[in-house]
C-alpha cells in the first residue's frame, strides 16, 4: 500500500454566515484554492443555493449546515456533526454576526441577547472546540471577523460595538497564547462594507446618500484571506480605516465617544427618512 501524501489531501475550511456577504466571498477564495468547504448559515434556502452553486463552479467538496447560531446548543452541534462525519477542520472562519442601530433603552432585550450569543458566545465556543483539536495536531488557522467598531465605544449601537471590542481583545490574547504551537489566529477589522448586514440596518443606503464610498465584501474578504494565510494577527482593510484605528488611540475617549454618537445620530435620522423604519424595528 502506498503511503498517504498528506499534502494532496484537501484541507477543509468551516465558515459561519456563509450564505452572503463577506462569508460568501471567503468561501469563494477558499474554494478557489482547493479547500473543501463546510458552510454554515441559518437561511436554509439561500445556503442550499450557495452549496449548489459552489459544487457546480468548483471541483471541491461542499457541505451545508443549517444552524441558528443564536441558539446556545448550535456550536456543539456543529462540532459533533463534524466529528461524526470525520471532517477535520483546518481553518475556522467565525464570520456570522449582526448589529442594530438605535438607543439601548429602546432595543428589544431578546434581540440584544441574541446578538451577544451570535457575535460573542458562539464565536468563543466554536473557537474553543476546534482550537483544541488544532493545537493537538500542531496546525490550523482561525479567522475572527470583528470591525473597526472594536476601537471605540458606540453610542446607538452599544451592544454591537462592545461585541466587536471583545472579538479583537480575545483574538489578540489567544494569538499570543498560541505562539509556537503551529496554530494562528487572525482578527479582521473591516470598516463599512457593502453586505447584508448594512442592507438590513439601512446603513448601506445612507452611505450611498452621503456619497461615502464603502468597501465591497469581495475586497474585504480578499484582504482578510491574505492576512490569514500570512499569519497576521490584526488585519484592517483600507488605509483610511487603518488611520482612524490609530488616531482614536491618541484622542480623549470622551471626544471619540461624542463623535461616534454624532455620526450614529445622523445615520439614525437618515435611515428613518430613507426607509421609514422605527428604531425598534431594526
Amino acid at each position: 500500500m502506498n503511503p498517504i501524501d498528506r499534502d494532496k489531501i484537501p484541507k477543509t475550511a468551516l465558515i459561519t454566515g456563509a450564505a452572503n456577504g463577506i462569508g460568501y466571498e471567503f468561501a469563494q477564495l477558499f474554494a478557489s484554492d482547493g479547500y473543501s468547504l463546510v458552510l454554515v448559515d441559518k437561511n436554509e434556502q439561500k445556503l442550499a443555493e450557495v452549496v449548489a452553486e459552489f459544487k457546480d463552479k468548483f471541483n471541491v467538496l461542499v457541505t451545508g449546515v443549517t444552524k441558528d447560531l443564536s441558539l446556545p446548543t448550535s456550536p456543539l452541534e456543529i462540532y459533533n456533526q463534524m466529528q461524526e462525519a470525520s471532517i477535520k477542520i483546518d481553518v475556522l472562519v467565525n464570520n456570522a454576526g449582526f448589529g442594530k442601530l438605535g438607543f439601548f433603552t429602546d432595543s428589544n432585550v431578546t434581540s440584544d441577547l441574541e446578538m451577544l450569543q451570535v457575535n460573542l458566545v458562539c464565536l468563543t465556543h466554536l473557537t474553543k472546540l476546534f482550537l483544541q483539536d488544532m493545537v493537538k495536531r500542531g496546525e490550523g488557522k482561525i479567522l475572527n471577523v470583528s470591525s473597526t467598531a472594536a476601537f471605540q465605544p458606540g453610542p446607538l449601537m452599544a451592544v454591537y460595538f462592545a461585541t466587536k471590542s471583545y472579538i479583537l481583545s480575545f483574538s489578540e490574547a489567544i494569538a499570543n497564547e498560541l505562539e509556537g504551537t503551529g496554530v494562528s489566529i487572525t482578527v479582521l477589522c473591516p470598516g463599512p462594507t457593502h453586505s447584508a448586514f448594512h442592507q438590513r440596518t439601512g446603513m448601506a443606503e445612507i452611505q450611498v446618500a452621503q456619497g461615502t464610498k464603502m468597501m465591497d465584501a469581495a475586497t474585504v474578504a480578499k484582504i482578510g484571506y491574505h492576512g490569514l494565510m500570512a499569519n497576521k494577527t490584526v488585519v484592517i482593510p483600507g488605509w483610511k480605516n487603518q488611520l482612524l484605528a490609530t488616531i482614536v488611540r491618541f484622542v480623549p475617549r470622551t471626544l471619540v465617544t461624542k463623535y461616534v454618537r454624532s455620526s450614529q445620530e445622523t445615520q439614525l435620522v437618515e435611515r428613518d427618512v430613507v426607509k421609514g423604519a422605527a428604531v425598534k424595528d431594526i
